[in-house]
């Protein structure tokens, strides 16, 4: 028997039990205990040969154990993507940005017109060509009238490199006679199609909601 059969035999013999008995099984000593008496848990616990088979022992999660679990963050996880819709909330946050574009073109050309008293796609006042109306920002007409804001000073120079994909999902429409402009856009997230001054045509005529009451295809507009 080896130096550590030996000191297992020995720890179980110092047990408060009426019998340890040890019996060879393959190479190795199997310790047999017979408890004739009931021992105190206290006492079972201190004891040397409890500590050492507690210690290895290892403990771990049955395979159905880990399949519940799985399970339940699986659902939790489609609970949650369910909740927050990461789709609108990405198209919310595009929408957040084109309208904070809108915003800042439309105070542009006003403030524009306040300096030159003309609108910028019609510097001299006279010979000027057409009006826009629903022109996006990439038409030659509106190019021509972002560069005059530009060398005033009422945008910033990468306005269009800035605008990126808006450029196209821009709309102006505007008149040189009248001094008016409004600036549209058309929201794609389900909050800013709700809200209530998505209510325009794409020339910013309000008058959208009579067609489309659901407000799916009216723009958002500052004039």
């Amino acid at each position: 028997m080896t130096n550590f059969e030996k000191d297992r035999t020995l720890s179980a013999s110092l047990l408060p039990f009426l019998c340890v008995e040890c019996f060879l099984f393959g190479s190795g000593a199997i310790i047999k205990i017979i408890i004739a008496y009931k021992i105190p848990v206290d006492k079972w616990k201190r004891n040397s040969l409890y500590l050492i088979y507690m210690k290895n022992f290892k403990k771990g999660f049955t395979l159905i154990e880990l399949l519940i679990v799985i399970a339940l963050l699986g659902a939790l996880a489609v609970g949650l993507l369910a909740a927050l819709d990461p789709f609108e909330q990405l198209k919310k946050g595009t929408d957040t940005g084109t309208r904070s574009k809108v915003s800042e073109l439309h105070g542009a050309i006003i403030r524009y017109y306040g300096i030159k008293s003309n609108m910028p796609w019609c510097p001299t006042g006279t010979g000027c060509p057409a009006d826009p109306s629903a022109t996006n920002l990439v038409t030659a007409p509106m190019v021509a009238a972002l560069t005059e804001i530009i060398n005033v000073g009422e945008l910033k120079t990468n306005f269009l490199v800035l605008a990126g994909g808006d450029t196209t999902k821009i709309f102006t429409t505007g008149s040189q006679v009248l001094a008016t402009v409004s600036v549209c856009y058309k929201p794609t997230a389900k909050s800013f199609i709700k809200d209530p001054n998505t209510k325009y045509t794409i020339t910013g005529a309000a008058t959208c909601l009579a067609a489309d009451p659901t407000q799916l295809t009216c723009y958002w507009c500052v004039e």
